[in-house]
């Protein structure tokens, strides 16, 4: 026969709060454990293997792009557009880096130096190509590569295309009065060689309303008067 104090002690555990929580514990683990460990397991790895991606994959690849596009950023400041685009033998050119580092800073930037060295070269197919590929949040790049796609489309007689990013370029970074006119310049002057002058007159004054103080708009009242706004 079990001791009173014996039997007293097993009815308080049965009735305790307390054990009734460890008890519902101990069955969810049992129920439970596998799937938890798995996910747990997979959360590791998903965790992990970013970490790995980022410190052993990603960053040193960063560092590869940034020394490679070294050499054709030097010959890009010497003018020297074919080397800068192509490579030297040695080290490569802007084109092979955008496509051997796609995914990384320096990968991006060399998409951009591509498009304007193709630009600049004659190509404004390839230009197109790699301008509209490229993408930055720093405003004042991503207008040049706007407006130099707009120059592109010109060169191919796309007209239509060309105004609609010179326009793009003109509104991306108002805030950049000498960008922005400048864009409107080139917008109004296309607009004049195909004899559309009412939508050239429109650019202008976009100018000489906004941008008045800007090298362009010190010269505006000249282009105005050429299609018939005196003021």
């Amino acid at each position: 026969m079990a001791d009173k104090k014996d039997v007293q002690f097993e009815e308080v555990q049965a009735n305790d709060p307390g054990e009734k929580v460890i008890n519902r514990a101990i069955g969810f683990w049992e129920k439970f454990s596998r799937p938890i460990i798995y996910g747990g397991s997979l959360l590791i790895l998903v965790v992990g293997g970013y970490y790995a991606y980022d410190n052993f994959y990603k960053a040193p690849r960063e560092e590869k792009a940034a020394d490679a596009i070294f050499y054709a950023q030097r010959y890009f400041e010497k003018d020297s557009l074919n080397l800068a685009l192509n490579g030297d033998g040695q080290h490569a050119g802007f084109e092979k880096i955008a496509g051997s580092y796609s995914g990384t800073k320096a990968g991006n930037l060399a998409k951009f130096y591509t498009g304007v060295c193709a630009l600049n070269l004659g190509d404004a197919n390839k230009a197109i190509k790699f301008l509209k590929d490229f993408s930055t949040d720093a405003k004042e790049i991503q207008t040049i590569a706007y407006s130099r796609i707009g120059d592109a489309y010109a060169e191919l007689g796309k007209n239509d295309d060309a105004l609609e990013y010179y326009e793009k370029a003109a509104h991306h970074y108002p805030e950049h009065e000498g960008l922005s006119s400048d864009n409107l310049f080139r917008a109004g002057m296309l607009c004049e060689t195909l004899g559309k002058e009412d939508k050239a007159a429109a650019y202008y004054k976009e100018i000489k309303e906004k941008y008045a103080r800007t090298e362009k708009g010190y010269q505006i009242d000249k282009y105005l008067a050429r299609v018939g706004i005196v003021e």
